[in-house]
């Protein structure tokens, strides 16, 4: 009876594991996996002998047999004298009744200056299953860390998927000043779990980590993680985990989107240290702090909107200062000796959608006696493994090819903790698990449930069948499987579940899309030669139920999932349901009408989800739609449309009839010219949010939308914003002519354009098939084209004259040109590129201006499939006018600047000018500033902010014409407007 109560307690997530229990006692049984045993790999593991080789050469043969897989490491002290080189999709996993360490001894060879790797996840193995597709060409630098130094090593990358470390230890000895355990650059379904970092010497346990990591904890070192921003750009969520004695800081980082759930920072200078002049976006809920003698948090950036901090139901213990603003040096301080936070907040702070808001701190903390207790883990432990029962020895074949649905169906029906060997199990039915079903594997590409394509019972048009289904109220566990629809199974479901609060999914991979490996470990191509359809016809997009559909009262803890089979309607939907649920590091992505939707759903936190539209398929994507709920909690989402996307959409995120939604950490982006006109829509309220990145927005009841901003001074008396034509697919490039004529492009449809305002109409005046992308004058009147056609093509022509007539500009060798203008891009995506000295010039027929160029241009280089050179990526080009500073807008970072051009056309003195960023700048001849970031925010010359030009659309252009150049144009992704100022442009 004993017996069978504390089970039931650790099913429930009512205990928690014992810190350094070996997560996996007993030996899996694998026939795939690689076992590092003395017999084949001659590893000793007493802690003395050096198993460097024995330990690589395991991980080698996983990769070459499978191109991925999983390294069984048997309880044992192995010492390493090197770094450990893990292949993309190969994971490493410890068992015995101890879990396995890895040990560096101490003084260590090459791990006393600069950084040193214990074990290095990498983007692929020289010669192996993804290395040729990763590593590109010519010779590669000496990559830091590698002991000893190679410069044969691909670091992990966005295209790095399924690697993992779990329940293997590490210890650091004396005298390695410059160890770190892990380098763990990863992207989607990569984690690390179960491990004891003891750093002693080193410099941390972990540099610069991506996605997901549970049940990690850090004593000792430098720091325990040492981080930047992950190698996707998603964020990074640490659950459950520990941190305790590090000399300097727990964490160092920057931009690392930083989700903390259930951790304890203790005995530490700082928990979390933000780099100096870098933005972050923090959430951390249910966190503990003790004994922390500096500031808990140190903030930077402070008065820029990519500073998106908040913090949650946080206790504190002798942590006198909270929260440091290192800019201003401001202090939160403790209100007791030991207390309660319940919110904690840091940024571009909104009350309401439609709303303008500012920059602000908030605290909201009381003194306690006593701390509460810390409660329970986010994240299930398996059963005991006493209870585990080998799928394989049941009748099950996963071979990819024999029915497995009886064979799973029976083993459900008579054990309740499934272990599942990697294989490609097919089944033909629905696998529907009792209450108490627990499935887990440890590789959801290596081991999956299938549908082939044309099951039977999965043809339709007919009702949704699920390929896995939970029952209502269950306490299931399913974990470390992928799930795989395949193409050709319009009623398919990839899991309905509908289990209760206390249920888990963690490491599910629904597969189908990018990402997706054949048998073999090669990436399937998910598209035709066009980008327009999967390479099978008949294999439909859009032509599934939901991936992860959670309704009926479903409910529980949802983390590290992924799910990008653009087969299915979306990737999470969640529907007609109150049962309290928690989503952790979920990446939905490439889906044709919605990534993630909830329909009729209360009690919901969201943390640290990723939406992403490929330019093939997600054109029309709605990444998060929110209707009929409440009670909502999105918190650090990343919502991206890819570089190539080149069909603007209105908005990221979409609310209906929906109220008490809390957004805390938005990030927005897209480094295409087709991003999101709005972060948010309240279509119910008719309230839109431009902002791309804040720090809290709640969406109450009740609420009135802002009606108008101030205008600003520098407006014309009675001046009215006029819509001049609309209808256009995706305008910019804005240029005018001598007479003050304004010219602009619609680079899909390959229309150049010029506003007639005489007749008030938008006319076409060359429609070649030329790729035109921006524009600029010469005194004479001759247009200057940028053309994305060809490798740097530049020409021009005179308007008015025939069609097939255009001269083409030869690139010439930077020189300085003291009589002439520059052209140059107003906005760039990183003021790292803002124009340095370019190699070519393209100069203009009656030679009074000129476009400078770089080698990336002239060559045509692709990043990402797409040209990225700034004078195409750029909405508009300026002409530098002397003796007038050149005004620069950085899209990423939220910031505009000012410097000055030199007679090479390069811009040197680069100051911050305003810490707000957008899409176009222009000046007028008073010196003010008008940025459309949002909306046209006007400035004077000091930066004050004038006032703002409120637009029905996004503005992501703007320019001065008119005979007068008072005529401010205003372009939109669909539409012209205009309005009157009282100060000509320059």
């Amino acid at each position: 009876m004993k017996k069978a109560v504390i089970l039931g307690v650790a099913l429930l997530g009512f205990a928690l594991p014992l810190r350094g229990a070996s997560y996996y006692p007993l030996r899996l049984d694998d026939p795939k996996a690689i076992y590092l045993t003395k017999e084949q790999f001659h590893a000793i593991g007493d802690g003395k002998a050096d198993d460097s080789a024995a330990i690589q050469a395991a991980i080698d043969k996983a990769e070459g047999e499978h191109g991925e897989g999983i390294v069984f490491i048997p309880e044992g002290r192995y010492r390493i004298t090197r770094t450990i080189y893990v292949w993309p999709g190969v994971r490493v996993i410890g068992y015995g009744a101890n879990r396995p360490v890895f040990v560096l001894a101490d003084n260590t060879p090459g791990y006393q200056q600069g950084i040193g790797y214990m074990v290095f996840f990498t983007g692929g193995r020289p010669g192996g299953t993804h290395w040729r597709e990763r590593a590109g060409s010519g010779p590669r630098p000496v990559m830091e860390g590698t002991v000893p130094p190679s410069n044969n090593i691909i670091d992990a990358n966005p295209g790095t998927f399924y690697s993992a470390m779990n329940n293997v230890d590490f210890e650091i000895g004396n005298g390695n000043p410059a160890a770190v355990g892990i380098r763990f650059h990863v992207a989607q379904h990569c984690f690390l779990t179960h491990i004891d970092f003891h750093i002693g010497s080193g410099l941390a346990a972990l540099k610069d980590i991506g996605n997901e990591a549970e049940d990690l904890h850090f004593y000792g070192g430098d720091y325990g993680i040492i981080t930047q921003k992950p190698s996707p750009g998603w964020q990074f969520t640490l659950l459950d985990s520990t941190f305790e004695d590090q000399r300097k800081a727990a964490i160092r980082e920057h931009e690392a989107g930083l989700t903390l759930i259930h951790d304890t920072f203790r005995n530490v200078t700082e928990a979390i240290s933000i780099d100096p002049d870098y933005a972050e976006e923090l959430w951390a809920k249910d966190v503990r702090f003790e004994n922390i003698s500096g500031p808990a948090i140190t903030i930077s950036k402070v008065n820029n909107p990519r500073t998106e901090i908040n913090l949650e139901k946080i206790a504190c213990r002798k942590v006198p200062v909270f929260a440091l603003l290192r800019e201003t040096q401001k202090k939160v301080a403790a209100p007791g000796e030991s207390y309660m936070v319940k919110s904690f907040s840091h940024g571009l702070t909104m009350s309401a959608p439609g709303v303008d808001g500012k920059i602000q701190t908030n605290f909201d903390a009381d003194a306690v006696k006593e701390l509460p207790p810390f409660g329970y883990n986010a994240v299930r432990s398996l059963p005991p493994a006493n209870t585990w029962t080998n799928l394989k020895s049941l009748g099950a074949k996963g071979d990819g090819v024999t029915d497995d649905t009886a064979a799973v169906q029976r083993a459900i029906a008579e054990h309740r903790v499934i272990y599942i060997p990697m294989g490609r199990y097919v089944v033909s039915d629905t696998i529907r698990l009792r209450p108490d079903t627990v499935l887990f594997g440890l590789h959801p590409s290596m081991t999956q449930f299938d549908l082939l394509d044309c099951t039977p019972a999965f043809q339709g048009p007919g009702t949704p069948k699920a390929l896995l289904e939970t029952p209502q109220g269950g306490h299931n566990i399913v974990t470390g499987i992928g799930l795989y629809t395949n193409g050709i199974n319009s009623r398919a479901v990839g899991a309905l579940w509908m289990a209760g609060a206390d249920s888990l999914m963690d490491d599910v991979r629904f597969l189908g899309g990018h990402g997706t490996n054949a048998a073999d470990g090669t990436r399937i191509n998910p598209y035709n030669n066009t980008h327009t359809a999967d390479p099978d016809i008949r294999r439909r997009w859009d032509g599934q139920y939901p991936s992860l559909w959670i309704t009926n009262g479903g409910g529980g803890t949802f983390a590290d999932i992924w799910t990008p089979s653009t087969f299915a309607q979306a990737g999470l939907y969640i529907s007609n349901t109150t049962t309290p649920g928690h989503v952790y590091e979920l990446s939905s992505e490439h889906h044709v009408r919605n990534e993630v939707k909830l329909d009729r759903v209360e009690n919901w936190e969201l943390d640290a989800i990723q939406t992403e539209e490929e330019r093939g398929e997600s054109g029309f994507a709605l990444p998060l739609e929110i209707s009929r709920s409440k009670n909502i909690t999105i918190a650090n989402y990343h919502g991206y449309r890819v570089v190539s996307s080149y069909q603007p959409f209105p908005y990221a995120i979409k609310i209906s009839e929906s109220h008490d939604i809390r957004f805390r950490n938005v990030h927005v982006d897209s480094d295409s010219k087709a991003g999101f006109d709005n972060s948010v829509v309240d279509s119910t309220k008719h309230a839109e949010v431009r902002a791309y990145e804040f720090a809290s927005l709640n969406v109450p009841e009740q609420y009135t939308p802002q009606k108008q901003s101030p205008l600003p001074p520098t407006l014309a008396s009675g001046a009215q914003l006029e819509r001049l034509a609309t209808g256009f697919f995706n305008i910019s490039g804005a240029a005018v002519d001598p007479d003050g004529q304004l010219y602009f492009v619609d680079a899909h449809w390959q229309r150049i354009y010029k506003w007639s305002p005489e007749t008030r109409e938008a006319v076409v005046v060359r429609d070649n098939p030329l790729d035109p992308v921006n524009l600029g004058f010469d005194k004479a009147g001759d247009l200057l084209v940028v053309s994305y056609a060809g490798k740097g093509t530049v020409y021009s022509f005179r308007p008015g004259t025939p069609m097939d007539q255009a001269t083409f500009l030869k690139p010439e060798p930077a020189t300085a040109r003291p009589s002439m203008a520059p052209l140059l891009p107003v906005d760039v995506w990183s003021a790292r590129s803002v124009p340095g000295d370019r190699p070519y010039q393209y100069v203009s027929p009656d030679g009074t201006v000129f476009i400078p160029a770089g080698e990336d241009f002239v060559q045509g280089q692709l990043y990402y499939g797409t040209k990225m050179a700034d004078i195409l990526r750029a909405f508009s080009l300026g002409k530098a006018v002397p003796g007038n500073p050149f005004y620069v807008s950085d899209e990423s970072d939220e910031k505009t600047y000012k410097g000055n051009v030199t007679d090479k056309g390069t811009i040197t003195g680069l100051q911050l000018f305003a810490e707000r960023g957008g899409e176009s700048v222009t000046q007028d001849r008073g010196g003010n500033v008008y940025l459309a970031a949002g909306q046209v925010l006007v400035y004077s010359a000091k930066g004050e902010l004038l006032g703002q030009i409120d637009v029905p659309e996004r503005p992501i252009d703007v320019v001065f014409g008119g005979r007068d150049r008072k005529t401010l144009y205003i372009l939109t992704h669909t539409s012209l407007y205009s309005v009157k100022t009282g100060v000509p442009g320059l």
